[in-house]
């Protein structure tokens, strides 16, 4: 069972109502939050990766929620971006236009993901180390740093580290 701070982190429901981020079924193990934006390229190229991560966590107590921070992605926009990237049925969708949840997690780009687990961030940071900085990607990656991180929360372990640095679209040009 997830244990939930005192404190609830609002965002918004596809829908505009008001959603308490860290809530989430009973007998989940781990919230998994990937800060994406429509328009970043490194985010909409780790579509694939993130959809095999979580066909991998399915059905391990593991839930997906795709966060996108920027306050200019409206409803329609980030509904054509789940279906192009075949977020849709893997993950729910969820709008963060004050940031709410990017301060709780520290996200600073996207993508970025973090883990909830027990109430607290348990990882921040790559989903892998594919890009090395802007402009600059590995073939392959050489670590799979969220699988791993989700590998050992599930198994009641701690991530082998829990912070990494992603490489992304900065998301304080959001706040402007």
């Amino acid at each position: 069972m997830l244990t939930l701070p005192l404190m609830a982190v609002l965002v918004q429901a596809l829908s505009g109502a008001p959603l308490d981020a860290l809530q989430a079924p009973a007998g989940t193990k781990a919230i998994v939050f990937l800060f994406t934006s429509t328009d970043c390229p490194i985010s909409n190229r780790y579509a694939p990766e993130v959809r095999r991560i979580a066909e991998s966590f399915a059905g391990k107590g593991v839930v997906f929620r795709i966060v996108y921070p920027n306050p200019s992605e409206d409803a329609r926009a980030i509904r054509e971006h789940m279906t192009a990237y075949s977020y849709a049925g893997i993950a729910d969708a969820v709008r963060d236009p004050k940031l709410a949840l990017v301060k709780f997690a520290g996200a600073t780009v996207t993508p970025e993901a973090a883990i909830v687990a027990g109430g607290k961030v348990v990882y921040r940071g790559r989903i892998d180390d594919r890009y090395v900085d802007l402009g600059r990607e590995r073939p392959a990656p050489t670590r799979r740093d969220l699988f791993e991180a989700l590998t050992a929360v599930v198994a009641g372990k701690p991530a082998p580290q829990a912070t990494t640095q992603a490489v992304g679209c900065f998301i304080s040009d959001f706040a402007r």
